[in-house]
């Protein structure tokens, strides 16, 4: 430290001599130094008119305060000011109105009503005369005037006539393809309009009608509305809750439906109970035929036929000479080759039994794999996302059962058939065995 001094101190020190030595230099620094003085002054007035400034902004800042303070407690004394009035005129309203409130409170609601009604109901397409009138009192904030009420009368009263009618209109109507026409149409009553097609939805809010999905059986049409005009008697099929039951008759599946939804586990199941019932039929009719042979056949032995029986007695006549033991077992031989021929096909009808109902279960596990899998992805907040897989899941298993069920039947009646006839053949081959064994005894 004492070392840094004293340079500088050698610094000033030698400054006058440099001065002396070079005037220019000394000129220079002067100049600068007045430079600077000049600078300095010019940012300390600068300065000093900031500090005004800011204190005039402050100044200027602290009296609005004060004036919106002034304000706000001059607002605040008007408010309650107003509000105790408010309340007085309020009081005051309602002892002037008395029942007059409950009045407008019920008028609104019947204007409500009837405004739903006008709008959603058939007799909108023909009847829409007080519109105006009845929207009027359901957007009021005051009480309704005498031409408001008698409007809401007349329309109310409007309603209940049309409710009574039976009226030929004209409707633009929207197929199925999305061409629009107008069609001619009944309104019955305020239960639903029925066009050529049958019964047809009213839109209220696009003013347009379109066909239901699914019409019921006997359904009306327009020609049994005319003769119902004219007659003014005739059986009609009516929906009462006005197109609900109507629509939910599109969610009733049909029989060909179901089969739908079953996919193609449903498809293959019924496959096999087309083949089993193929199979079924064709052995239950062939072991019949055998039957009435062989009934044939026991009421004349002594000629035997193309039939299993006669294929028995055939044995028998040309082993007479042979010894009882060779004759038992060419009798055996024979039978159990019918019994072959009686039980062709069976094994099939079995298999099939046991395969419908494992393929049912097949489609169960695909069905809920799937609905998981919708689950998965679109969350389990709609059941109608859900509703394709739980109806295969559901529709197999009731195919496979109830393929499975007179598959088993068919199974188990016509094994017993096979099986009676089989008891027939061994019983006339034992019959034959013991005929034979008495000749070779009496010879002996």
């Amino acid at each position: 430290m004492k070392i840094k001094t004293l340079a500088i101190a050698l610094c000033l020190f030698s400054l006058p001599f440099a001065a002396s030595a070079n005037p220019t230099l000394l000129e220079k620094t002067r100049q600068e130094q007045q430079i600077q003085k000049t600078h300095n002054a010019e940012r300390e007035a600068g300065f000093k008119l900031t500090e005004k400034e800011v204190r005039a902004k402050r100044n200027a800042l602290i009296a609005e305060r004060n004036r919106l303070q002034r304000e706000t407690e001059l607002l605040s004394k008007s408010f309650s000011k107003n509000e105790n009035k408010l309340a007085k005129l309020e009081e005051q309203l309602r002892l002037e109105t008395g029942s007059l409130g409950e009045l407008f409170g019920v008028v609104r609601q019947a204007a409500k009503e009837l405004d739903t009604e006008m709008a959603f109901s058939v007799t909108g397409a023909d009847h829409s005369n007080y519109d105006a009138v009845v929207n009027e009192i359901v957007a009021a904030k005051a009480l309704p005037s005498i031409t408001q009420l008698n409007g809401l009368w007349l329309g109310m009263t409007e309603q209940i006539q049309a409710s009574t009618e039976l009226r030929q209109v004209s409707v633009p109507f929207i197929n199925g393809e999305g061409h629009q026409s107008v069609v001619q149409a009944y309104r019955l009553g305020s239960m639903g309009l029925i066009a050529d097609q049958g019964y047809i939805s009213w839109d209220g809010k696009r003013h347009v009608a379109t066909p239901y999905l699914k019409q019921p059986e006997n359904g009306p049409s327009v020609s049994v509305m005319s003769q119902l005009n004219e007659s003014g008697l005739q059986a009609v099929v009516v929906d009462p809750s006005r197109g609900v039951m109507l629509e939910q008759l599109a969610n009733s599946p049909e029989l060909k439906d179901r089969i739908e939804h079953g996919g193609v586990v449903g498809k293959i199941i019924l496959g096999l109970l087309a083949v089993g019932a193929v199979i079924a039929l064709f052995r239950g009719v062939k072991l019949m035929m055998i039957r009435q042979q062989i009934k044939a056949q026991l009421k004349n032995p002594t000629k035997p036929g193309n039939n299993p029986l006669g294929r028995v007695l055939n044995v028998y006549s040309k082993a007479q000479n042979r010894s009882v033991e060779a004759l038992e077992l060419r009798l055996l031989e024979t039978i159990v080759d019918e019994q072959q021929g009686l039980e062709k096909g069976l094994s099939m009808l079995k298999l099939l039994a046991a395969l419908a109902p494992m393929l049912g279960l097949l489609g169960t596990v695909t069905g809920m794999i799937e609905t998981f899998q919708v689950i998965t992805q679109f969350g389990n907040g709609d059941p109608t996302v859900m509703a394709g897989g739980i109806s295969m899941a559901l529709v197999t298993t009731v195919l496979g059962l109830v393929s499975a069920m007179p598959l088993l039947l068919a199974h188990n009646v016509l094994s017993t058939q096979a099986d009676n006839i089989r008891n027939i053949l061994e019983k006339q081959g034992i019959s034959l065995v013991a005929e034979q064994a008495e000749k070779a005894g009496s010879a002996a």
